[in-house]
């Protein structure tokens, strides 16, 4: 039942406080309770009936009310008998949590709430009941394990009648009604999984309702068993979660049906592990061939590890295949946490579209993720002589045209994508510069305003593509006449002033960025870089002076 039919129930006299928008919020059952801390005894959707008992003063409302809304409780009556008028601090504590408060007068008994809500609903939940289980008996041995989402959509379809489609967070069809329904368009998907995300970062309680095109949809967040877990900041799992969207208004539906449709997001979870899981295999191939890459081994040793890696990326290919490196990372406003496991999951879910046309394209990436940024290796087929260094591969421009909506809901007001893309490589030995060129890539492409950026290996200046390329002898006098000073400075006096020369550049020379990267504050940043300049003669105003620093760290 809904807070809408309490509150019109002449016979429970409730005198509504706050919340007028949540009143189609469904009553699913009723606690009495005046303890401090109920959460034990909750279960989510309950009304709350307390006689203010547990306030000892103005302070004890709001970490009352919070517990109650971290457990999903539909709304809280407070009665007037004790202490009379509802005290202001929990009508504001109510309104601040966005929880409905109700009064009940004095001469209302809790028992008689508490009987009218059990019998509305146990009424509507017996008409039904045996079908629910039906149901959810017939999802469960037919569902993921024995056909993917598709069963379990097709089950939607023909026991309720309900279309629907599991989408990914950028709005990549998944799964969809069986043959003989109409396909939705890439650009609604595009739209709902925006709505999803923008509806997320907003605290909104699921299902999301959302009308497109003339059609009302519900959707439904489809998280993993890793997910589900209470993680504290919806930005850790927002950009990796999937959806589902159903072609129904989800608010004026029983509870029954709701928890049918939570049961379905279960078992299509089922399934997103199971996928994440055959993605383990390629991680750690991708972590094997980087660590190579990184670390200068010898280019045969590089070659036999992609032997081994190809068949499994692109099985049958037959000659061995070319690669592309992309470089990305997600950046949190006044964040210093490490993003590389959410940046894994966004970068093989961008680089799905670009490499085929079905579900299973996504089986040929392999993503490696470092601290923050991921990395993916991209295997493709032997490119033609006509096309080399032009048009293969996948490209910067078109790799985001599609998913930017859907992102950029995601990443709201205080999150950035940026992404960089390297040429074309045809052996083991050009790996690592095709590693530098992407990383290049991405700092040219977090150069740009937007949330959502990329930039490809045409953008970048000659002097990096040649970086990876300069004999080692070279290398190793340039970076020793520029960092040795520095180097031999921070081992007599552990001033660091090597990780203040990278986050220096890295912050492109903003004071206020550096400090607030280094927690230092910008006086000692200030006297840091000023040693630096000191001990090497250089001014880290000068472009010229910071291009070198920038080449003989990137060279060391």
């Amino acid at each position: 039942m809904r807070l809408r039919a309490l509150l019109e129930t002449d016979a429970l006299g409730l005198e509504l406080l706050g919340g007028e928008r949540e009143l189609d919020r469904t009553v699913r059952g009723v606690m009495t309770t005046d303890l401090r801390d109920p959460s034990r005894y909750l279960s989510g959707g309950e009304l709350v009936l307390t006689g203010l008992a547990w306030r000892r003063d103005a302070a004890d409302s709001e970490p009352f009310v919070r517990i109650l809304v971290r457990e999903g409780v539909a709304a809280l009556a407070a009665g007037e008998a004790e202490l009379g008028d509802v005290p202001d601090d929990l009508v504001v504590a109510c309104a601040r949590h966005r929880l409905p408060l109700f009064a009940v007068h004095e001469s209302v008994a809790f028992a008689t709430i508490t009987e009218h809500v059990v019998r509305q609903v146990s009424g509507e939940r017996a008409g039904d009941l045996a079908a629910v289980v039906d149901r959810h008996r017939r999802m469960m041995t037919s569902g993921p394990a024995g056909g993917g989402p598709d069963v379990v959509l097709d089950l939607l379809g023909s026991d309720l009648d309900l279309r629907a489609w599991v989408l990914s967070p950028t709005g990549r069809l998944i799964a969809g009604p069986g043959a003989g329904a109409p396909a939705l368009p890439a650009e609604a998907c595009g739209r709902l999984a925006a709505e999803h995300l923008a509806a997320t970062r907003a605290g909104r309680h699921a299902p999301h309702r959302v009308l497109l095109d003339g059609s009302t949809y519900s959707l439904f967040p489809v998280r993993s068993a890793q997910t589900a877990r209470d993680v504290g900041d919806v930005r850790e799992t927002v950009l990796s979660d999937w959806l589902l969207a159903v072609e129904a208004d989800a608010g004026d539906w029983a509870d029954e049906r709701l928890d049918l449709l939570h049961g379905v997001t279960q078992l299509i979870a089922v399934e997103r592990d199971r996928r994440d899981a055959a993605r383990t295999v390629r991680r750690r191939l991708a972590e094997e061939v980087l660590e190579l890459v990184q670390t200068g081994a010898a280019p045969a040793e590089i070659a036999a590890r992609l032997r081994v890696t190809a068949p499994v990326l692109l099985p049958g290919l037959g000659a061995a295949p070319h690669w592309q490196v992309v470089v990305a990372r997600v950046d949190w406003d006044g964040e210093e946490a490490e993003s590389g496991p959410v940046t894994q999951a966004l970068l093989e879910e961008i680089l799905a579209a670009p490499l085929s046309a079905g579900p299973e394209h996504s089986d040929r990436i392999a993503v490696a993720h470092t601290g923050e940024e991921a990395i993916a290796l991209v295997p493709l087929a032997a490119v033609s002589t006509e096309h080399e260094g032009s048009e293969a591969g996948i490209l910067a421009d078109a790799l985001l045209d599609s998913v930017r909506d859907p992102l950029t809901a995601g990443l709201d007001d205080d999150g950035r994508l940026t992404l960089g893309v390297s040429a074309t490589v045809h052996s083991a030995e050009g790996l690592r510069g095709a590693l530098e060129e992407a990383r290049h890539a991405r700092r040219v492409a977090a150069a740009r305003p937007g949330r959502v950026c990329a930039a490809g290996h045409q953008e970048l200046a000659s002097h990096v593509l040649l970086l990876p390329f300069v004999p080692d002898d070279v290398r190793r006098a340039f970076t020793a006449r520029l960092l040795e000073p520095l180097r031999d400075y921070d081992r007599r006096h552990r001033a660091e002033l090597i990780p203040t020369l990278e986050a220096f550049l890295d912050c492109d020379g903003s004071w206020t960025r550096c400090a607030a990267r280094l927690h230092l504050h910008v006086n000692t940043l200030r006297y840091r870089v000023g040693r630096i300049e000191q001990l090497t003669g250089r001014d880290l105003s000068r472009l010229e002076d910071k291009l070198d620093f920038f080449l003989a760290l990137r060279m060391s």
